[in-house]
């Protein structure tokens, strides 16, 4: 497994509140996590870096290597780190903080994976690209209703809220999915700050593109910007070989 992880503040923004980072635990498993960060001042920055940087101790220590004990694990711990954010964000300097959480495992030649929020995970396969996550928004929960189109959505006014986050007080209802590797597949962890300036169409075309993984994860990020960069952009994009698929 081939992996880049790039963030930039974008356009718009003075302030990077997105943080991802990958960690490998004793038994040598890899685990990605990406966390976009939202409250005033530094807050947002704080409960980003906070969720991943906690998590990622949390397994750095431990000795996972099957795919059941990664669903366990995230049982665990994802509800722990999302109680430790709420009550830090008690005081009025961090009032209302909170932040998205995408946490990816590969074990077993699959992957495994904990959804919270609008970052999104996404699968480029045989040519096309599929988003293995649906956003915890209230746009989406309109659109999911039928009550506006797709267009809409994409135009909405409250297209920015979302309806679960890491640091709510109440408890966390994660989203979890598992795909079986096969060789060449490319999975796409990004805030939306990449998926808001870009359509599927842009962004597969860009990871099947004949140049380095390094240069992919550039290259969205660069698009991204060029279209108006309001957002901070963050991209893992990572890429699965023969022996990964095997």
């Amino acid at each position: 497994m081939d992996i880049s992880i790039l963030t930039d503040v974008g356009q718009r923004r003075t302030n990077n509140q997105d943080y991802a980072n990958q960690y490998k635990n004793k038994a040598g498993k890899s685990m990605i996590f990406l966390a976009d960060g939202m409250g005033g001042h530094r807050a947002g920055n704080i409960a980003s870096e906070m969720a991943v940087t906690d998590l990622g101790a949390a397994w750095v220590s431990s000795e996972i290597e099957t795919v059941n004990q990664v669903r366990e694990w995230f049982a665990n711990h994802l509800e722990d780190v999302n109680r430790r954010i709420h009550l830090a964000g008690q005081d009025d300097e961090h009032k209302g903080m909170g932040t998205t959480l995408e946490a990816l495992a590969f074990v077993e030649g699959q992957v495994i994976y904990a959804h919270v929020g609008d970052s999104r995970i996404g699968l480029i396969r045989h040519g096309e690209y599929r988003q293995l996550t649906s956003d915890h928004s209230l746009v989406n929960a309109l659109l999911r209703a039928g009550q506006i189109t797709e267009e809409e959505a994409a135009h909405h006014p409250q297209r920015n809220i979302i309806t679960q986050s890491i640091g709510q007080k109440d408890e966390l209802e994660p989203d979890y999915g598992l795909v079986t590797v096969e060789a060449d597949d490319y999975i796409l962890i990004n805030s939306d700050g990449l998926t808001n300036m870009l359509g599927p169409d842009e962004i597969r075309d860009i990871v099947l593109s004949d140049v380095s993984l390094e240069e992919k994860a550039k290259t969205l990020i660069r698009f991204a910007n060029n279209a108006g960069g309001l957002d901070n952009i963050t991209v893992v994009l990572l890429h699965f070989n023969e022996e990964d698929a095997a």
